[in-house]
């Protein structure tokens, strides 16, 4: 055990827990990171697309419905980067797969002819939704053995945590800035 855990003012079933924790999370972010589920999805819905590629018409799809964002917008090779958080050059070639593959197709945006968004296709709309519904199948099919109020409480619990792996990354950016 760390030598901060063993110092933290958690009783040791807590401590004990969050080992547990950990130890969960590192096999549910490997699995998430090597695009396991996804891939099997994919896979499973015939559709011929990298994890990580498909994980770029998911960003477009975000984007478009302004899904964890203050409103819907048109999606730029900018915008995937930053939903993705990876790079302009990485962004860029995800969506020329995506383009190559049928998924999206370039138009000009609607405020400035000039600059370029991404826009599904009907192929990409309906590759998204199939994954998307096999996903929920299975979602539903994991929880069908919890009460609701273990539902509710789980994911009361883990939106926190995001949150606060959200605040600390925050601190983490603003320190390396400091330097």
């Amino acid at each position: 055990m760390a030598p901060t855990l063993v110092a933290a003012p958690f009783s040791d079933a807590a401590k004990d827990a969050l080992m547990e924790l950990d130890g969960a999370l590192f096999l549910w972010h490997r699995m998430l990171h090597k695009g396991e589920l996804t891939g099997r999805l994919i896979a499973q819905s015939g559709i011929d697309l990298d994890p990580a590629i498909f994980q770029g018409l998911i960003a477009v799809v975000r984007i478009t419905h302004g899904v964890g964002r203050e409103a819907a917008a048109e999606p730029t090779v900018g915008m995937i980067a930053e939903e993705m958080s990876i790079d302009p050059s990485r962004a860029s070639r995800i969506a020329s797969e995506l383009i190559a593959g049928g998924y999206l197709t370039r138009g000009a945006a609607q405020d400035d002819g000039r600059k370029s968004v991404l826009l599904l296709t009907e192929k990409g709309h309906d590759a998204f939704f199939t994954v998307r519904d096999l996903r929920w199948q299975r979602m539903v099919t994991l929880f069908s053995g919890w009460s609701e109020t273990d539902i509710e409480t789980f994911s009361d619990l883990f939106g926190r945590y995001v949150e606060g792996v959200m605040d600390l990354k925050a601190e983490v950016e603003a320190e390396a800035k400091a330097w």
